[in-house]
Formats: structure tokens, sequence, C-alpha cells
């Protein structure tokens, strides 16, 4: 039985010829299909790495390997992979969406536009105001009956 974020024994085929190789220069890897679940999982959720549920391993381990493979392109080849097969096949209308979410966007208070100093009608310590007059042009003024 697959769960409800994880890949598929047909899903997990296709992609895992596609994956470095197992072993590292550090030790033994964990295993790819754990951690590409726990990727999947933490990406359809959009829950933090730290709450990553335990059956995918450390969180750490998953956002390193995510990390890397998104860094060497492993992803991107992958997607290209995957859209190849599903063009040849014609499981797809030949036009591709891309959508990502953004619902949690955060800025600095300066970023939302404000001005860097005081309209120029505001009296600023002390100095007195000035505040230019805008030239009359001859379609602007009123017309007269």
């Amino acid at each position: 039985m697959v769960r409800r974020h994880e890949l598929a024994n047909a899903q997990w085929e296709r992609i895992a010829p596609l994956l470095p190789e197992v072993c590292g220069p550090g030790g033994r890897w964990a295993d790819h299909r754990t951690v590409v679940n726990g990727v999947l999982y933490r990406t359809r959720t959009g829950i933090p790495w730290r709450d990553l549920p335990e059956r995918y391993g450390p969180w750490q381990t998953v956002y390193e390997r995510h990390r890397r493979w998104s860094a060497d392109a492993t992803w991107a080849k992958i997607l290209r992979v995957l859209q190849a097969g599903a063009d040849a096949t014609r499981d797809i209308d030949g036009s591709w969406a891309v959508s990502a979410d953004s619902t949690s966007c955060r800025a600095h208070q300066h970023a939302a536009g404000a001005r860097r100093r005081p309209p120029l009608d505001h009296p600023q310590k002390g100095v007195a105001s000035v505040r230019k007059r805008r030239a009359v042009r001859p379609w602007d003024a009123p017309e007269a009956d």
C-alpha cells in the first residue's frame, strides 16, 4: 500500500535510474526512495523541514539531499526526462504549466514602496516647506462659457 504523498512502484521505477549513485565519499547514503518520498511529502504539505515525519529519516538528510540535487540539476534532469516521455506517449496536451505557490512571502517593512522622505508640504524640523507650483498648460485651463 502506497501512502498518500509517496511514489508508487511504477513511478519509482521511472526515476530511480536518473538519480546519482547511492554510495558517496562519506559513506553509504540513505535510501533514495525514502528521501524522495520525504521531499515530496514536504513539498506537498508545505511543512517546515524540521517537522518532517520520522519515517523519512532525519530531516537534515532529506534537506541536504534535496539541496544537493537542486544544485547539481538532478531535479531538472528528472523533469526533462519525464516531460519527454509524456510528450512521446501523448500523455499531455503539449503545453506545460508550472505554478509556484507563494502563500507566505515575507518582506522588509521598507519593501512596501513607502517614500523615503516626507511629502513636500510636510514641514521638516523647522525648515519651511517649499511647495512647487504646477505650471498651467493651455489644455488644463478651465473652459469659459
